[in-house]
């Protein structure tokens, strides 16, 4: 079938509105129209190939939309269901095996080789261009279009009454947040956390300790009005760290460290500093994406006293238990992302990006041609 896409032709080209082909879906698989599709930094980085996704490549991997056809071996969804398009991952590894399929062991095949990567169709993809294939399948999805073939598996159902439209990012960037504090973390009753970088995952997990027993919740940030939405969404204190010492400050506000300190931003300096705002028994929580081949160091014997350094890839657990939790906080008023959006046309994805870098507008969504 024709369908509409943004293609980047190369690294960093500009994303081009084009008319493409998508094949049926194969076993396994499902069709679906999507009808909005969040705006990430990782959509940026890729594009500038600090993701190994080979070009020409369709990005996108925040969608929603509503199934229109299923393949062979699908009954867990049928036509006309709304759908929030997850994270592929291939089920059999000890790692989903143990109910972390975020951290698949075949995640960097499945989510950039562009290539469907497992099954009888395995290698192929279902994107083509006069007969040529192009790269698609990004994170299982490749949602900047106005199709897109999705693992069943990889699929999270949406409420009937819920906005769709607001619903893609919950399947990156803000699960990301929240996950990264609610899956991962886990703080106990009366703990403190920093959060640096209020963009949506900071902010994301801000939300997220709010409805956690979380007792101060700092927020660091260069951005004045970053600061102050954190604050209304739950933050207890807020440090421009453009303007103050983050460590003094913390200091300051807690009268020594935090127990967890998260790192939205991916900027290496960044942290380094943030290292130091964590004492014995706390921990580094490392979430934004750092630039490919980044490394950064830390003080050995600080470290050796019982601090710990996590990782954290899409707010770790499963998609189809966190995501639908975030949406029922959410219709509770308890989780208010929608607060976060600003919606683009598909066409308008450069003025999102730009948007998005210039600290104007947090969460962009981009909504299809086909809704």
């Amino acid at each position: 079938m024709k369908i509409r896409a943004l293609v980047v032709e190369e690294k960093d080209a500009p994303f081009e509105v084009q008319e493409i082909d998508l094949a049926e879906p194969g076993r396994g698989e499902v069709l679906v129209r999507i009808v909005a599709a969040g705006v990430c930094h990782t959509d940026a980085i890729t594009r500038a190939g600090d993701m190994p996704m080979p070009f020409p490549a369709v990005l996108g991997h925040e969608g929603a939309g509503i199934v229109e056809k299923v393949g062979a071996g699908v009954a867990q969804f049928t036509p006309g269901d709304k759908v929030i398009l997850g994270w592929a991952f291939c089920g059999e590894c000890r790692n989903c095996l143990d109910g972390q399929p975020r951290y698949c062991l075949r995640t960097g095949e499945a989510l950039v080789s562009g290539r469907r990567f497992k099954g009888e169709l395995r290698g192929q993809s279902a994107y083509s261009r006069n007969g040529t294939p192009i790269n698609g399948h990004f994170f299982g999805q490749s949602s900047f279009a106005t199709h897109s073939i999705v693992l069943a598996d990889a699929l999270v159902r949406a409420p009937d009454d819920a906005p769709l439209e607001l619903l893609g990012p919950l399947a990156c960037g803000l699960a990301t947040g929240a996950g990264a504090v609610l899956n991962e973390a886990r703080p106990r009753l009366g703990d403190s956390i920093l959060v640096a970088g209020v963009g949506a995952v900071g902010l994301a997990a801000i939300m997220a300790a709010r409805n956690s027993g979380v007792t101060r919740i700092i927020a660091a940030d260069l951005h004045d009005s970053r600061l102050e939405l954190a604050s209304e969404l739950g933050a207890t204190d807020t440090i421009d760290s453009g303007a103050t010492d983050i460590v003094e400050e913390v200091a300051r506000l807690t009268g020594s460290t935090v127990d967890y300190a998260f790192d939205c931003t991916g900027v290496i300096p960044v942290i380094e500093t943030l290292a130091e705002t964590v004492g014995m028994r706390g921990t580094l929580v490392l979430v934004g994406g750092a630039p490919a081949n980044a490394r950064f160091s830390l003080d050995h014997l600080r470290t050796l006293w019982g601090k710990r350094v996590i990782g954290v890839l899409g707010g770790g657990g499963r998609s189809g238990q966190l995501i639908p939790a975030l949406v029922e906080l959410y219709q509770q008023g308890r989780f208010p992302f929608d607060r976060l959006v600003k919606y683009y046309e598909m066409d308008e994805v450069e003025q999102a990006l730009a948007d998005s870098h210039s600290g104007g507008v947090i969460k962009p969504i981009l909504r299809s041609a086909s809704s």
